[in-house]
């Protein structure tokens, strides 16, 4: 936590891995996409919702940092503030962002098999190429959701859904001229 460079790091395995920027469009879907579970969980008092600067201690030791987060208010009672460091465990909710210059399958399969073994319960994998999102209950995907589906955030997030046709909507102004 107190490296000086301004670098994003996990700890895996022992060693400290640079975790390379993603690019503006996985960093937009990330916000997007933060912003929809922001509003939710808060107005519903659900719990808190983190972004990529936050890590999760697994229970091997290794410090994950999903794209977006959540953790259910359930893993926080008693606290009156969030921890400054790192919260034990997998959050519920774990999303990651597929970046074609950043992730491999093999990196994100590994994390979302970690994921699992420290405590989460849901992962989606969002591919922004593909306009599509692999959602896991357990290190194998369950279901692929198109741009046509919506989001459900299940028994982990009640009534949260967000069609994908709004997380992966065309920025208009671009063609503007």
């Amino acid at each position: 936590m107190a490296l000086p460079d301004g670098d994003r790091y996990e700890l895996v395995n022992g060693e400290l891995i640079i975790v390379d920027n993603s690019g503006m469009e996985p960093g937009h879907f990330a916000s997007v996409l933060n912003a929809f579970l922001t509003t939710f969980v808060l107005s519903h008092k659900l719990g808190v919702i983190c972004d990529s600067s936050t890590a999760f201690t697994m229970k091997t030791g290794n410090k994950r940092s999903p794209d977006v987060s959540f953790v259910a208010k359930d893993r926080l009672k008693g606290l009156k503030k969030l921890p400054k460091g790192f919260l034990q465990g997998a959050p519920d909710l774990a999303v990651e962002i597929i970046s074609p210059s950043n992730n491999t399958f093999d990196e994100i399969h590994t994390k979302i098999v970690e994921y699992f073994d420290s405590g989460s319960k849901l992962v989606w994998v969002i591919h922004p190429d593909e306009e599509s999102v692999l959602v896991y209950h357990k290190p194998q995907p369950d279901k692929l959701l198109q741009r046509s589906d919506s989001l459900d955030g299940e028994t982990i997030i009640p009534g949260f859904t967000v069609p994908l046709a709004e997380l992966f909507a065309d920025l208009s102004f671009l063609n503007d001229e």
